[in-house]
């Protein structure tokens, strides 16, 4: 399993583990482990969210919000965001509102950037369950807006197993 964490403030840490109760929501099997951090290459990338706190009324389906995620550094820069992306709001950023509209356990089966437009084709859980126009334009705001951040990318294609006419419709 791997994690990224925003940047330690010392060489020394803790990672915590737990379940939160179904009952009430509390920390449940805590386990602390102590860690000692090693200094590792890293650059920062935007990951776009909804945030229901932002737009309330939910007015604009396609209205995304940046926050900051730390990764390590990689050629791969653009498949990191969208990694990052998938993984979905931290607890910090749920608490303040930030959501997703993308199901979990999406997979990147590619991703190509050439000429200036990214290609990009997930596997077929993006769209399970998938309904509604609203969700779907929250969707693709969410990975355009997270691949567009790159000066490399003007325009973004999104495929579902090498569909693209068809893919992520209501």
């Amino acid at each position: 399993m791997e994690v990224n964490y925003p940047q330690p403030k010392g060489k020394d840490g803790i990672v915590e583990v737990f379940n939160y109760s179904a009952k009430d929501g509390s920390e449940e099997n805590k386990v602390s482990i102590p860690v000692r951090f090693t200094a590792v290459e890293a650059e920062t990338v935007k990951v776009f969210f909804s945030n229901s706190a932002k737009d309330p009324a939910a007015l604009n389906c396609s209205k995304t919000y940046a926050v900051e995620r730390r990764v390590p550094q990689t050629v791969a820069v653009a498949r990191a965001a969208v990694e990052e992306l998938l993984s979905g709001p931290t607890t910090a950023e749920r608490n303040v509102g930030y959501f997703t509209s993308i199901n979990e356990g999406v997979k990147i089966q590619r991703l190509t950037i050439k000429n200036g437009m990214a290609e990009i084709d997930f596997d077929a859980t993006i769209e399970q369950a998938l309904g509604g126009s609203c969700r779907v334009a929250a969707i693709r705001s969410q990975i355009t807006e997270t691949l567009k951040q790159f000066p490399t990318v003007k325009k973004v294609v999104i495929s579902v197993n090498g569909r693209v006419a068809d893919a992520l419709q209501p």
